[in-house]
């Protein structure tokens, strides 16, 4: 989603006449665009900043702005406290950033912040886009699931959903650019509802003709794929208490839809589920597994994990362990829990799990989904794969890289092909992480 916001920010500062450059010594205006999901993402951004005030001092002129949700979260602390920042633009705040810029160079005001809007999504804004082969969609924005561990919500509000005549147009405007494949993101795109307009507190005082007309994820989904019949279809992220049968099956029936599916767990105990807020049990989540292989039974399936949430004990790991036993995940990004200030769980919970048990109970989850990411990657070999060359391999010049339909990695030597072509590829061996194999020749 930084990223996607990345591409507006840049279309907007072009219209305002900057150039993006390669070399940040360069720049007369630095941005870095921050997630606030993690302490150490936000440990991460703060160090950087000091590096770019060491550059500062050679050129005054210069300006640091932040953008993102850490941006919206700390506000003025990094601004006047810290004194690292220049400007400070929250997510639904972009379009004011040729404004706000001006203020800074004309040392009026540069304590200017704003609040989340209900209503902004950009969707009238054309992203600037480089690589020409795959392209990222926003589809929603925000989120109303307020699970306890998370900032999201404050950061970037209520979930409010894209008009899909106009996430279409963009579908189709990429296409005929020669786009080979995007990816619909959302907070949650599975709870993406269209009834015309209005956030989601609205949606309820909606007449039943509006209910019975309304356009939800899976029709969205399938009106894209109609649409733009030879392009590759990616979502991400979905919620498991959001997900449908019906998405399934039409992922099932298009082809042109890829066959993987992000799915965050987080934690294996129903009882940890609770204090986290999911609004599923761990019974729910294992039959929406079942429902997935049963429908798309060559579907990969990653996760998120936190490990050592409030109160969580040697139980309710062992939990986690066993669920993912029972799902084999093909990859998944897995975190020890830290505090997010302004979250219920900082206000009411209490981070009583010792970092020594969350790191050990952390490795024994990384080790046991590098087990499955092996055993699941090897199903893989022997077969002939769809891949969509996405560029060259960062090992070696003489070879592509690009993903199949279950979004695992292929490396395969450089024939005729070129950047963007989709290519038929002999899967012949693999390591942990990556498949192997060689174009077929046509």
């Amino acid at each position: 989603m930084n990223f996607s916001d990345s591409e507006i920010v840049i279309s907007l500062l072009k219209e305002d006449g900057f150039e993006p450059t390669n070399n940040f010594e360069e720049a007369d205006l630095l941005f870095i665009n921050t997630c606030s999901i993690r302490e150490k993402a936000e440990k991460n951004v703060k160090n950087r900043l000091k590096i770019f005030n060491i550059l500062k001092k050679k050129k005054p002129k210069m300006i640091i702005g932040m953008l993102g949700c850490m941006a919206e979260r700390l506000k003025l602390k990094l601004l006047e406290e810290e004194k690292l920042v220049d400007l400070i633009v929250g997510p639904d705040s972009y379009r004011d950033i040729p404004y706000l810029i001006k203020l800074v160079e004309s040392k009026n005001a540069i304590n200017v912040t704003f609040s989340n809007s209900k209503e902004e999504t950009y969707a009238d804004i054309k992203p600037v886009r480089e690589n020409g082969v795959s392209a990222f969609i926003s589809i929603t924005r925000g989120c109303d699931n307020m699970c306890s561990f998370c900032i999201v919500p404050f950061s970037r509000g209520r979930e409010r959903s894209r008009d899909p005549k106009s996430i279409i147009e963009e579908c189709e405007e990429l296409w005929k650019k020669s786009f080979q494949e995007i990816t619909l993101l959302g907070q949650n795109v599975d709870s993406y509802i269209w009834y015309g307009g209005g956030v989601k507190k609205d949606f309820h005082k909606a007449s039943n003709l509006k209910k019975y007309t309304s356009i939800n994820f899976a029709k969205l989904l399938e009106f894209i794929a109609k649409a733009v019949p030879s392009m590759r279809i990616r979502f991400s992220t979905s919620n498991p208490c959001d997900m449908s049968e019906e998405v399934l099956e039409i992922i099932s029936r298009n082809t042109n839809i890829c066959q993987h599916l992000h799915l965050p767990v987080q934690s294996g105990s129903t009882r940890v589920l609770q204090r986290m807020n999911r609004k599923y049990t761990r019974v729910e989540y294992l039959s929406l597994i079942r429902m997935i292989r049963k429908i798309l039974p060559d579907c990969s399936i990653s996760n998120d994990i936190i490990t050592g949430f409030c109160g969580e004990r040697d139980q309710d790991h062992n939990d986690t362990l066993s669920l993912m036993e029972y799902v084999k995940y093909d990859f998944g990004y897995m975190f020890a829990y830290s505090s997010r200030s302004g979250t219920f769980a900082e206000k009411n919970l209490k981070d009583d799990v010792t970092e020594k048990i969350k790191k050990r109970r952390l490795s024994e989850i990384i080790d046991l989904q590098r087990k499955h990411s092996y055993e699941r990657i090897q199903r893989h070999v022997g077969k002939v794969q769809e891949v969509l060359i996405e560029g060259e391999s960062k090992k070696s010049k003489f070879h592509w890289y690009g993903r199949n339909s279950q979004s695992a990695v292929v490396v395969f030597p450089k024939d005729n092909s070129h950047l963007g072509d989709l290519v038929k590829v002999k899967i012949n061996d693999c390591t942990a992480a990556t498949l192997i194999g060689e174009v077929l020749k046509h």
